[in-house]
C-alpha cells in the first residue's frame, strides 16, 4: 500500500530512516481531506434535492437536530485536528533532534553553491558524501542570503540563514545518489542552485575516506575531497590568530571570558536567570552578538566578531569547542583568582 500510494502521488524514493513516517501522516491527512471533502459534497448534492423548493413561494421546513449530534460532530472534528498535531509535533520533535552519536558536516550555501566541510578538514563542492546507516548531522550556514537545503529523497528541509547556524541531520538508509536543491528564491539561477547526497556503503565510504575515488557503478559520482587537515587543529590555530586565548582558556579555569572545556554539550546560566542549551547556533551567537547571552557572573566585555570571522573559521572553532568536550587540556598556568560579579570576595578557580 505504501508504494501504491507513492506511486499515485509521485512521491521520491523514501530514503531517509524517517522518509516513511512523513509519508505516511501525509497520507492520512490527504486521504482524510479528501474524504471530508466527498462527503461534504455529496451531502451538499443531497441536500439540493431533499430541500428544494417544490412549488412558488413555499417555505423551507426547519431542519432541528439533536445536541448529541452536534457534539459529535464537533468532537469528532477536533479529535481529528488534535491527532494530526500530535503526530505532528512528535514527528517534528524527532527531525529536529539529533542523535548524540551524530557525525557532524559543515555545511555552507553561497549562490549557487553548497561547499561541505567534514571533521577531518576535508571539503568538497556541491557533493556530500556519507556512510548508509550512519546518523548524520549539518550545521548549516549562509554567507549570502537565505537559502534552503531540501533533500526531497531524505524528506528534509531546513532554511539557512546568513550569520546563523542551524542543525538538521538524517540517516541515510539505501545507498545510492540523491538530489539536493534549494527551497528558498536565492536570485537570479536559483533553480540552478543543486547538489548531490552520495550515500556509500561502509567498504566504499572507508576507501573515499583514503583518498580514492568511489566507483562509478549503480549511478555514483566517483568525487573526492580535498583534505584540509584536521577541523579541530584549524579551530585552535584559527583562536590562536584571533586573540580568543586572551579571554578564555581550554583547561577549565575561569578566565576574563567562561572557559571552553566541557562547554559543548552543556547547560550555562546567563543573565536574567535563563539557561541556555550550549549547542553550535549557541556558539555561533556568542561569537556575532555576544551581549545576547552573557554568562552569568562574567561581564559583558567581548566585542562582536560579525564581520571579522569568515564561515569556515567559525566552523573551525565550533568544531575545536566541541572537541574539548569532555577532554580539556590540562593547565599550563594557574591563572589568578577571579572575583565574581556583585562579590566583594575573590573566588579561587574551579578546577
Amino acid at each position: 500500500m505504501n508504494n501504491l500510494l507513492r506511486g499515485w502521488l509521485n512521491l521520491p524514493p523514501q530514503a531517509s530512516t524517517y522518509a516513511q513516517d512523513v509519508d505516511l501522516l501525509h497520507y492520512f491527512v490527504i486521504t482524510s481531506t479528501m474524504l471530508g471533502s466527498v462527503f461534504v459534497f455529496l451531502l451538499a448534492v443531497y441536500y439540493v434535492f431533499r430541500y428544494r423548493q417544490r412549488a412558488p413561494r413555499a417555505t423551507t421546513p426547519r431542519v432541528k437536530t439533536s445536541a448529541p449530534l452536534e457534539f459529535l460532530i464537533i468532537g469528532g472534528l477536533q479529535t481529528l485536528f488534535l491527532g494530526f498535531w500530535v503526530v505532528g509535533a512528535s514527528m517534528y520533535n524527532h527531525m529536529q533532534t539529533p542523535p548524540s552519536d551524530a557525525m557532524p558536516i559543515y555545511v555552507t550555501a553561497k549562490q549557487w553553491m553548497w561547499k561541505f566541510s567534514y571533521p577531518d578538514g576535508r571539503a568538497s563542492m556541491d557533493v556530500l558524501t556519507v556512510p548508509v546507516n550512519r546518523p548524520v548531522k549539518l550545521i548549516m550556514t549562509s554567507r549570502d542570503v537565505i537559502h534552503s537545503f531540501y533533500v526531497p529523497a531524505f524528506r528534509m528541509k531546513h532554511d539557512v540563514v546568513p550569520g546563523r547556524y542551524y542543525t538538521a541531520w538524517f540517516q541515510a538508509n539505501t545507498p545510492g545518489v540523491y538530489d539536493v536543491e534549494c527551497a528558498e528564491y536565492c536570485g537570479v539561477s536559483h533553480s540552478r542552485m543543486l547538489g548531490k547526497v552520495q550515500v556509500l556503503t561502509q567498504d566504499d565510504y572507508t576507501h573515499w575516506l583514503e583518498g580514492h575515488p568511489v566507483p562509478t557503478a549503480e549511478g555514483l559520482i566517483g568525487a573526492t575531497a580535498t583534505s584540509g587537515g584536521d577541523l579541530a587543529k584549524t579551530g585552535r590555530a584559527v583562536a590562536a590568530r584571533r586573540g580568543c586565548f586572551n579571554c578564555h582558556t581550554i583547561d577549565g579555569q575561569p578566565h576574563i571570558g567562561p572557559s571552553w572545556a566541557g562547554l559543548y554539550d552543556s547547560y550555562v546560566k546567563v543573565d536574567g536567570g535563563r539557561v541556555v542549551y550550549a549547542d553550535e547556533a549557541y556558539l555561533t551567537r556568542s561569537m556575532m552578538d555576544p551581549q545576547a547571552d552573557v554568562v552569568l557572573g562574567y561581564k559583558p566585555v567581548m566585542p562582536t566578531y560579525r564581520g571579522i570571522l569568515q564561515e569556515p573559521e567559525v566552523a573551525a572553532l565550533v568544531e575545536f569547542i566541541r572537541s574539548i568536550q569532555t577532554q580539556p587540556f590540562p593547565p599550563s598556568v594557574t591563572l589568578p583568582r577571579v572575583e565574581p560579579l556583585g562579590s566583594g570576595q575573590p573566588q579561587e578557580p574551579k578546577p
